[in-house]
């Protein structure tokens, strides 16, 4: 198993990760009070924050444990949509040694900035630690934490299209540009909805539905077509956002720029509540599809030259900007292809991988435990469900409870991933130069390696190389480490098990398998990355642990986001694991 990647369906749609375990969480090293400390806000002090903000405050319940709600909780528990609706709950469900998903002290049902600067207000002064949520697949458990006020954002989550949209304050003369204004509670699956089933163009979004805009983009934010249209942050135009001093700003190139660079990818939570976000969108190409198949060798040299040759043929007809996601390497001596691809039909599609498999057809030594398989679908009804229930095809299933929105629906695999309990999870981007004829068979030796202590995905999309000049310049303008403008791909290397939820029955915290699965992570990514020694790592899919996170997330940028921090937050009113401090 490894991450939420890849799809177990034919079309190829990004999955998310696999499961883990916890305990101990960051605290704000005493900044924060705890329930029965002096000075922790009494009922009168919570009835007080609840007149201000209408009513919206309230106690956040685990509703497996709720006699009311628990015959409703175990029918929906594998369906994000109803997961996300939880404020008690997080798409993630806990990590090994690291966090578990537990209730808030009280959440606030966010309707308005105001509400929100109210809040933020109210917790600085009483001390409570403060956690943002949109849609809670935080991996560091950034979405989560005990003893606070959780600002829940999930009724904020219009999404409004304009053609020619102008930042606040911009020159005079500054041209509009085609954009979508996105509440901080939206999915990507409510924009995609607007933008491109109703509207007729691109947003660069994440691959995972249910998936929350804000924090997609704080975090830097890879979509499948990453190489085509670049990263959520390189594709964000402006912002409004809450700071700590309870103020409500409008925040862009022309408006506190350092404020909206540091946004642009230097981590969730850690400047602000985002309360709205506009995206610039694009041409919508005509076509989007995808590729899947299963190559099996029937020996270690064997296995081996596949790999290399895989890196080959990707180096020479897939790094571009028509391409991504990702190829699985196990140690079985087995490569899954799981890649999507935009702005060809299925003709130009299948022509590009021609030449790998004439390779593969002359080599006894191969065959194809599941078929090599292409398909393009109009690239307008990717996202909608009706075309998919219409033509009897099985990728994507409804939110299928009563009332649920009808545009609402998830990849088939994606099911597997609600209250996912990681075990381990690490990421690294491997530099283009690994790609080169003198070093593509000692990166291949290494990946055959790390996969025979644990299987794991190369993702495409999530490394830069191949891109245009024009997305690699917007990407080369966010607070991400810039090691990602010259990687060819992200490894991810995870392991999990089932969801272990309080309150679901069989939930078991298997904690020598965990460890195991720690174990075989941490020898796989020690032999991947002896090719690519300090090896950046994606905040947003990385280790909870992270060894010198700054340098690993944001590189040279680290300082600078550092000296952001204590401009617009000198007093630690937002504090998230492996945040900018």
């Amino acid at each position: 198993m490894d991450r939420r990647t890849l799809l177990k369906t034919a079309l190829v749609l990004p999955l998310l990760p696999f499961a883990a375990r916890v305990d101990a969480f960051v605290t704000g090293e005493g900044r924060w009070l705890k329930p029965g400390a002096a000075g922790w806000p009494t009922d009168a002090d919570w009835d007080a924050l609840n007149r201000q903000v209408g009513g919206r405050l309230s106690i956040p319940k685990n509703p497996l444990l709720d006699p009311a709600t628990r015959a409703e909780a175990l029918a929906n528990i594998d369906n994000q949509f109803y997961v996300g609706d939880q404020p008690g709950l997080t798409q993630t469900g806990a990590y090994y040694r690291a966090w578990t998903s537990t209730p808030s002290a009280r959440v606030l049902t966010a309707e308005s900035a105001q509400d929100i600067a109210t809040a933020v207000t109210w917790a600085r002064k009483h001390r409570v630690r403060l956690v943002i949520r949109g849609g809670g697949h935080s991996y560091l458990g950034a979405s989560n934490a005990a003893d606070s006020l959780l600002i829940w954002t999930r009724r904020m989550n219009t999404v409004d299209m304009v053609d020619g949209f102008v930042p606040q304050g911009a020159r005079a003369g500054t041209a509009g540009v085609p954009a979508a204004h996105v509440g901080a509670g939206a999915m990507w699956i409510d924009a995609y909805h607007a933008v491109t089933t109703t509207g007729g163009r691109y947003i660069q979004g994440g691959g995972c539905t249910t998936v929350g805009c804000a924090g997609f983009a704080n975090g830097g934010g890879f979509g499948s077509f990453s190489k085509g249209f670049g990263t959520g942050a390189s594709n964000l135009l402006e912002a409004e956002v809450v700071t700590a001093d309870g103020r409500i700003r409008v925040v862009n190139a022309f408006q506190d720029p350092e404020l909206f660079w540091a946004l642009k990818g230097g981590g969730g939570g850690s400047f602000g509540v985002i309360t709205r976000l506009t995206f610039r969108t694009h041409d919508l190409p005509d076509m989007i599809g995808g590729i899947s198949g299963t190559l099996q060798a029937d020996g270690d040299d064997a296995y081996a030259a596949l790999v290399a040759q895989l890196l080959r043929h990707f180096r020479d007809r897939l790094c571009n900007p028509h391409w991504g996601e990702s190829m699985e390497f196990h140690g079985d001596r087995r490569v899954d292809l799981k890649m999507l691809f935009q702005g060809l039909d299925e003709d130009a599609a299948k022509d590009a991988w021609q030449p790998l498999l004439d390779w593969v057809a002359a080599r006894p030594a191969y065959r194809w435990s599941e078929p090599f398989w292409a398909k393009a679908l109009p690239a307008r009804r990717f996202w909608d469900i009706r075309f998919y229930r219409d033509h009897g095809l099985h990728f994507a299933v409804p939110d299928d409870r009563p009332g649920a929105p009808a545009y609402h629906m998830m990849w088939a695999g994606d099911k597997e991933q609600v209250g996912t309990y990681l075990y381990a999870y690490t990421s690294a981007w491997l530099p283009s130069r690994l790609l080169q004829d003198g070093n593509v068979t000692t990166l291949a030796t290494a990946i055959v390696d790390a996969s025979r202590e644990q299987g794991f995905a190369l993702h495409f999309n999530k490394g830069l190389f191949g891109a245009s000049a024009d997305t690699l310049e917007r990407v080369r303008d966010t607070a991400m480490n810039p090691e990602v403008l010259d990687a060819f791909a992200l490894a991810i290397i995870a392991t999990g098990g089932p969801s272990v939820f309080e309150g679901l029955p069989g939930a078991h915290r298997d904690d020598v398998k965990a460890q195991r699965g720690e174990d075989a992570t941490r020898r796989a990514y020690a032999r991947l990355t002896r090719v690519a020694p300090g090896a950046g790592a994606y905040f947003s899919e990385s280790d909870y642990f992270q060894k010198d996170y700054r340098k690993a997330y944001w590189g040279a940028n680290g300082s600078r986001l550092a000296a952001a921090k204590r401009r617009y937050d000198p007093d630690g009113v937002f504090v998230v694991r492996n945040g900018v401090a």
